[in-house]
């Protein structure tokens, strides 16, 4: 077995994080400078005229408000394990952030929560980060259910509705089938471990940041002159959340995915395009851009636990 000296494995460990860092602030500064989608022109224009001091500062209010619930939520679930600050949350949420910027659907952020954590809690963090997340994405189909019912897309819903159904049997009948020792069932007995407080005030914090992303996006559609029924965006924007989040992406994707989809749909209630890129370049910026802008620095930071 090849053995690799300490000096040789801070200097590799000094070359992965610098790695991460360099290709995070790359994929930001592609997909921000290479849009030829947008025109800079109009970009500048809607800065100055738009976005007042009080705009901005409520803007980074609501994305302050999206990243520190997850962190709480964070906090909370990996207490199960051991209890951890709220600037050690930070850390570890928003250095993970950072290294799934580039991995498919953000698989890089349990690998760098993983990191913080002894090898032996290895499984016990990814299952937590699944719970995490998990959650999120339940919320959002739930809602984006019901906001495309509300816009007429029964057909939609049913097939929707249907394949939910055929899961739910699929899992049931093979629920003691293991594969690689794992099984449906001894997932179920994980999650039932977990105490119902830690349960319910995960699902507590997860509506709030579902509701505070959304919203986030209703205020910017406002800010940009949209005059339309509340019912009729919010539920457009849970669809569209909803719709995004059932593709396959990687996370420096993430708004040019969420962009085509809801430009298909508030197309169809007649908001105008360049409105949607905009919008979604902003939330991507708010929400992705400045959290990975700090999480670059932890990860630059990051020291391995040492074993005891």
């Amino acid at each position: 077995m090849i053995s690799i000296s300490h000096k040789a494995k801070q200097y590799l460990t000094f070359f992965i994080k610098v790695l991460i860092v360099c290709l995070a602030f790359y994929v930001i500064y592609d997909k921000l400078i290479h849009n030829e989608q947008m025109s800079w022109s109009q970009f500048q224009h809607i800065l100055q005229h738009k976005f007042t001091l009080g705009w901005i500062m409520f803007m980074l209010f609501l994305s302050f408000l999206n990243r520190f619930l997850e962190i709480l939520k964070w906090q909370n679930l990996v207490s199960i394990i051991e209890p951890i600050s709220l600037k050690t949350a930070s850390k570890q949420v928003l250095a993970a952030l950072t290294a799934g910027l580039f991995t498919p659907n953000g698989i890089g952020e349990y690998a760098g929560k993983a990191l913080y954590f002894s090898k032996t809690e290895t499984k016990k963090i990814i299952f937590l980060n699944l719970i995490c997340n998990g959650i999120q994405l339940l919320l959002t189909v739930f809602f984006g259910l019901i906001g495309l019912l509300y816009l007429g897309y029964f057909y939609w819903v049913g097939l929707l509705v249907g394949l939910v159904i055929l899961l739910i049997l699929f899992f049931t009948l093979t629920k003691n089938i293991k594969i690689k020792g794992y099984s449906f069932a001894a997932l179920t007995t994980k999650i039932k471990d977990i105490p119902k407080k830690i349960h319910q005030k995960n699902i507590y914090l997860a509506i709030g940041r579902y509701l505070t992303i959304s919203h986030q996006y209703y205020f910017l559609l406002i800010l940009f002159g949209v005059e339309l029924p509340y019912l009729t965006v919010i539920t457009t924007i849970i669809a569209v959340y909803f719709i995004a989040s059932s593709l396959p992406s990687f996370q420096f994707l993430d708004f040019a995915v969420k962009g085509g989809v809801a430009l298909w749909f508030f197309d169809k209630i007649d908001v105008d395009e360049i409105v949607i890129l905009f919008i979604t370049t902003f939330m991507w910026f708010f929400n992705v851009v400045l959290p990975v802008i700090i999480g670059s620095y932890f990860v630059f930071t990051f020291k391995k636990k040492q074993k005891i």
